[in-house]
This record gives C-alpha cells, structure tokens and sequence, in this order.
C-alpha cells in the first residue's frame, strides 16, 4: 500500500458537510482541509504510530476523566478552527464548559472550537516541517498548547499560546501545565 501523503487542490472551498462525506465514503483514509480550502489525506499510520496514538489518547483520557477536567478525542475527530481549517489531531483535549452546547448530539458535525491542548505524533512518513506549521497553526487559532512528539529524532517540541516553542529530550517528562493540570507523561512512553 503506498502510504504518501495526497494533497488535492481544490476549485473550490470544500463545505463541512462536503468534508464529512468524503470521510464517511472513504473510511480508510483520514481528510483535514487547510484554511485555503486544499485538502490533505492522511494514509492509515503503521504499527507503531498507531500504538503510539493510542497510548497518548488512553493516558490522557484517564487523567482528565480521573479529575473531571472536561473531554478527549481521539484522532478522527474533526476541529474546525478560527481560520476555517478542519484539523484532526492525534489526540485532543477540550476543558469542561468550553465545547458548545449540544455538541454531543452532532455526530456528523466537526466541533467548531480549537481544543485546549493538542498531541501530534510523528509518523516515519510524516514531514517534521509540515507537523510544526500545523502546531503554529494550532497556537494562531486559540490552542493553549501542544505536543509533537519526533519519534525520529526522538525528542518532542512544546508549543505554548505565548508563541514559545521548548524541545525535550527522549529522558524528559512532559506536562499538561496549567492547560491540563496535574498530566504527566514521560515522553519515552510516546517514542
């Protein structure tokens, strides 16, 4: 299988409900829509990267619902940002009273906020270029911080709301910050 990232330009801006079809009719790939309105498919991941994804979602998940701080989504959920982009992080977290009302009724409806914190965790296919304009592309539209996770170069870059970017080694043990109190994870666990 020929796991290369497609990109389509489009003629025109592709509408939410167009970009949910598309995923709902192509289940085996995953689409996010740039602000520009071009679209990015994004090949089933490998073993690894798979277990990787998981993992950050499972910890994740259990701290925030262990300290009911609000809700975590997996990577096929849909955040439609400020700039009109639809991005699907690897894992995502969204504080308790932010989401909009009813958002848990809309199953077919990306969430129109940007999560709280994000992770991204490279693939070996991914470019490391690519995965850090979409983390500045988080912070420009309302995410408090972020995690990429290099595999490759076995490191991580945290991303803050001020701008500031701090590389950790593979030894370092990342934190959720004030944006997820009280999370921890040492990033050997994700590399």
């Amino acid at each position: 299988m020929n796991s290369e990232k497609i990109t389509v330009e489009s003629l025109y801006t592709v509408t939410d409900e167009e970009l949910m079809l598309m995923s709902s009719q192509n289940p085996e790939l995953r689409f996010e829509r740039n602000a520009n309105g071009t679209l990015e498919t994004m090949p089933p991941t490998g073993g690894i990267s798979g277990n990787r994804e998981i993992k950050a979602g499972a910890y994740l998940l259990y701290w925030v619902e262990s300290q009911d701080l609000g809700e975590v989504f997996g990577p096929s959920t849909g955040f439609r940002l400020a700039n009109t982009a639809v991005r699907a992080p690897d894992a995502a977290f969204v504080a308790k009273g932010r989401l909009p009302q009813g958002w848990d009724q809309q199953e077919d409806k990306f969430i129109n906020l940007a999560p709280d914190f994000v992770i991204e965790i490279r693939s070996q296919n991914d470019s490391l270029q690519k995965l850090k304009a979409k983390m500045v592309e988080y912070i420009a539209n309302g995410v408090r911080l972020g995690w990429l996770i290099d595999r490759q170069n076995q490191q991580a870059l945290v991303y803050h709301l001020d701008g500031s970017i701090t590389q950790y080694p593979a030894t370092a043990i990342l934190s959720g910050e004030d944006v997820v109190p009280g999370f921890t994870l040492p990033l050997a666990k994700l590399l």
